[in-house]
């Protein structure tokens, strides 16, 4: 880790953060045309809130996981919009979907053409990016996913050309996420804090953002989840959430994100769920090779005076509720070397672990929390 190591810094332009913030999407837009919203069935109901004027359509067919034949119909929605204005609105899967949407439905490229790092070409509708769940942090990254059915894996797409020009926090549009989604997207935003901060690449700068965000969610998740209309841990984990998603641009997320992705693409998790299930188990891997900064992660969780951290951050994790055994998901044991091998293979993101880990050592995480 050295401040001489070049990194570059992607954020939206503008933030809008705080009770009723939605509303200022429609001051921000002013008279800017058509407006093409991408949002799930649920956070379609929110539109009202955000003081739209003029033409507004609406596609609303984004699931929990996105895969191609949800992006190729969000494009073609664009297409017949022709929207001057994309807004997303909704959690992690609906905003990558708007980014990709707001990038590429006005050019050639493909969904295959962008895959990978810096492909976009450079033409971009405007953008503003609503979060209604505290987990990605995709509304503040450079980095959206879909899943190809096919394979069986993520597509990630990276570029400048995805940052937002708005990005809108309002934790009054979270109040209605169940404790259950509340405590697994709050594990999400946390894992990419705790990812990047014990990262081979970690960097200073991000060090800052990432422990504030751990510390967030520390002060705050467990609140939310007892209390969803509690504003202020709502409003906090929104915080750490955007944190979240500052880290994954210059430094990413490692062994803990490769392990959780094949508990989507195969098992059909959850993201937020398949993170919660992976961390305490990544998190104790690491403690040998990152023994201060994993200190730093115990502290800020309250975990620092337990004697075993691995058992200490499963009780962290199981005590907001969530079910910690694979087993108990649908998962069986003739699977889990495939999701090993699978996990493995996702070298974007195993080589940024600050402690290699082979197929038997991902195997043997899995069959622990099996």
């Amino acid at each position: 880790m050295s401040l001489s190591r070049v990194i570059t810094l992607h954020q939206p332009k503008r933030l809008e953060i705080g009770a009723d913030a939605s509303a200022r999407v429609g001051e921000w837009a002013g008279d800017i045309g058509t407006v093409l919203v991408v949002a799930s069935p649920h956070t379609a109901g929110f539109i009202d809130r955000l003081g739209l004027r003029g033409k507004v359509s609406v596609f609303d067919g984004i699931p929990g996981e996105p895969d191609i034949a949800t992006f190729e119909a969000a494009m073609a929605a664009a297409r017949a919009a022709r929207p001057d204005l994309v807004v997303g609105l909704g959690g992690g899967s609906v905003l990558d979907v708007a980014k990709l949407v707001a990038a590429l439905w006005d050019g050639d490229q493909t969904l295959a053409d962008v895959a990978g790092p810096n492909r976009v070409a450079g033409r971009r509708t405007a953008l503003a990016q609503v979060a209604t769940t505290a987990g990605t942090g995709s509304e503040a990254g450079i980095r959206a996913l879909i899943t190809d059915p096919g394979k069986g894996n993520k597509i990630a797409v990276e570029s400048p050309w995805l940052i937002a020009d708005l990005a809108v926090l309002d934790p009054r549009l979270t109040f209605s996420v169940p404790p259950a989604v509340t405590a697994a997207t709050g594990i999400d935003a946390m894992a990419h804090c705790v990812e990047a901060f014990t990262n081979r690449n970690a960097h200073p700068v991000i060090d800052g953002y990432a422990l504030m965000g751990i510390e967030l969610v520390g002060r705050y998740l467990a609140r939310a989840v007892k209390d969803g209309t509690d504003t202020e841990a709502r409003e906090g984990m929104m915080l750490a959430s955007f944190y979240g998603g500052i880290c994954l641009g210059p430094v990413n997320t490692a062994a803990g994100h490769a392990l959780a992705y094949p508990l989507g693409t195969l098992l059909h998790l959850p993201h937020g769920l398949a993170n919660a299930i992976i961390f305490p188990h990544v998190l104790a891997f690491n403690q040998g090779v990152a023994p201060d900064k994993t200190a730093k992660v115990a502290a800020a969780l309250g975990l620092d005076k337990a004697p075993d951290l691995l058992a200490a951050a499963h009780a962290f994790c199981a005590g907001l509720g969530v079910e910690m055994r694979l087993a108990n998901h649908g998962a069986t044991e003739d699977q889990l070397p495939r999701f090993a091998a699978e996990a493995h293979a996702i070298r974007r993101l195993m080589d940024n672990n600050p402690r290699d880990m082979s197929v038997d050592e991902v195997l043997a995480i899995y069959r622990a929390a099996f």
